[in-house]
């Protein structure tokens, strides 16, 4: 197929929000280095790193101005040098630069294959939302049948991918999110839905074997003290709601447990083996149908700046998507 030289695009004019997005058409059409993929966008995530990097949050986010988004699926147009076991036209999932567009290029090693049957749409969410849950469940968190598991902003992407495998793991599960959204983290399987804004999660929990903290802030501080003292662990992927600060002197006489930081792309760039073996996992668990088809709220590409600004002002739940 031929490739344009320009494009449609959402273009993030400044660091000032996401009120500052931008539909352009004339953006020019990345081209793939070595050892990317350049893709035809069929669907792109959407993601509260999205709104942290309109405000320069998120740290190594591009300067302003850019092409926002870094999650999306699509078909394959073109091959950068280098890049084996991907050809044109396979279909796949993956991150990236510049997702908020017609075309978008993204590391190979970082891509997946859109589950077969599925929609691009449906995928959203398996490299980033699902893996990151799985990889803060087991290989990190060391999750084990019967332990009690706590999950913050249980009404997300990431959130909701956690409640579902740890439930399937055979874990207790206590889910936090706003009381709007208690229903749907209770369709999951939850056992136990908390306010979002509980802070005495330690008595309601009795100790938490792993807690999953996505949340940052005042969260940081009450998920240490809700862990269980020196067996229990923290896993870290987020810092929505500001940043929190730990010291060795908190470790050793406050809050004695296993604090383990996770960000997936710096797993899949630095541990491959270990991201290869989430993916297989992930592919057995849509094979059982633990992970079934995505099923987010998708909207034009023009309408994204209101998104993000619903995901900024926390209204949105579950996974959202944007179609160029």
């Amino acid at each position: 197929m031929s490739i344009p030289t320009t494009m449609r695009a959402l273009r993030q004019a400044t660091l000032d929000g996401p009120h500052d997005l931008r539909l352009t058409d004339d953006a020019p059409v990345p081209v793939p280095g070595p050892g990317e993929v350049l893709i035809r966008v069929g669907a792109a995530g959407v993601n509260f790193a999205d709104v942290m990097q309109t405000h320069g949050t998120y740290q190594g986010g591009p300067p302003a101005p850019y092409v926002a988004g870094f999650e999306a699926a699509g078909a394959i147009v073109a091959l950068g040098a280098g890049v084996t076991g991907l050809a044109v036209g396979d279909r796949v999932i993956g991150t990236g630069p510049g997702a908020f567009a017609e075309y978008m290029v993204m590391p190979a090693h970082v891509v997946a294959p859109v589950p077969a049957g599925w929609a691009d749409e449906e995928a959203l969410g398996l490299v980033l939302n699902w893996a990151t849950a799985l990889a803060a469940l087991k290989p990190l968190g060391r999750l084990a049948a019967g332990e009690t598991v706590l999950v913050h902003a249980a009404a997300g992407g990431v959130g909701q991918a956690a409640v579902t495998m740890a439930k399937h793991f055979g874990a207790t599960v206590v889910a936090t999110a706003s009381p709007g959204k208690h229903d749907t983290v209770r369709a999951l399987g939850a056992d136990h839905v908390l306010d979002n804004r509980t802070t005495e999660l330690r008595r309601l929990t009795g100790g938490a074997d792993l807690v999953l903290e996505s949340v940052g802030g005042a969260c940081f501080h009450a998920s240490l003290a809700a862990a269980r003292r020196v067996t229990g662990r923290v896993v870290v992927y987020g810092h929505a709601g500001g940043e929190a600060t730990l010291t060795n002197r908190d470790l050793v006489f406050e809050h004695q447990v296993q604090v383990i930081g996770l960000h997936i792309g710096v797993l899949g760039a630095t541990a491959p083996q270990l991201f290869a073996e989430l993916m297989a996992d992930l592919a057995t668990l849509i094979a059982a149908g633990v992970y079934r088809p995505g099923r987010p709220t998708v909207w034009d590409l023009a309408d994204g700046p209101g998104v993000l600004a619903q995901m900024q002002a926390g209204s949105t739940v579950g996974k959202l998507a944007l179609r160029p």
